[in-house]
């Protein structure tokens, strides 16, 4: 008999978690193991189940965010693969989750089967995406010379909440003119002529999100 795959939830919101402790619980390949409200319930549920997978949602109940709990469960001595499941596609939040030491990204609104199989490969090591976002990502690596940087995609996350060319400069310890410079290249890569056409762009194409979450970095 094969050996089933470990898994532990994280989510904070409650019927989510019993929906995805149902559907798991229809898996004969996967064991669940636990289900966490918080970072610091699912580190701590790590800790005691050693799970292969926890299944992270990127926005929490306790102010640390999916992305940090990632980060703290990869630095544990025997670290769980860590499979993020949101509904979040912006790029800004995909590169973050992969920074912080995912495995994979899915998106919520996909089919079981598509988290099934993406569980057992992210037992297994490898990297799983949702094809949106697999898709999103090869066509950004076709155009490289289009896509934004960390710091333009910081700055029109900063835009987004209405800051002006000074007072970037001040929370980016930069000067007024390399904000400047900056937006031109912006403007530049997304087609655009505007601080409120290089938002609305940006969004659009799901580099950032607009929910009036702070950027989180």
């Amino acid at each position: 008999m094969t050996e089933r795959v470990r898994v532990i939830v994280v989510d904070d919101h409650a019927v989510v978690r019993a929906g995805l402790r149902a559907l798991l619980g229809g898996d004969e390949g996967v064991e669940f193991v636990g289900e966490a409200r918080t970072a610091g319930e699912a580190v701590r549920l790590a800790g005691a189940h050693r799970p292969d997978v926890v299944l992270m949602d990127l926005q929490l109940g306790d102010g640390v965010d999916g992305v940090e709990a990632t980060r703290r469960l990869r630095a544990l001595e025997d670290p769980p693969q860590v499979l993020v499941l949101t509904t979040y596609d912006a790029d800004t939040d995909i590169n973050r989750a992969i920074d912080a030491g995912a495995t994979g990204y899915l998106l919520k609104a996909g089919p079981p089967e598509e988290l099934f199989q993406a569980i057992r490969s992210a037992a297994r090591g490898q990297t799983t995406l949702s094809p949106e976002i697999a898709s999103r990502l090869l066509r950004r690596s076709r155009s490289p010379e289009q896509a934004l940087s960390d710091r333009e995609v910081e700055i029109l996350e900063l835009l987004a909440q209405g800051l002006g060319n000074r007072d970037l400069a001040r929370r980016l310890f930069i000067s007024e003119a390399t904000v400047k410079t900056h937006l031109v290249h912006i403007y530049t890569k997304l087609g655009v002529d505007s601080r409120v056409a290089a938002v609305n762009a940006a969004v659009e194409r799901r580099l950032i999100r607009l929910d009036g979450t702070p950027p989180q970095r």
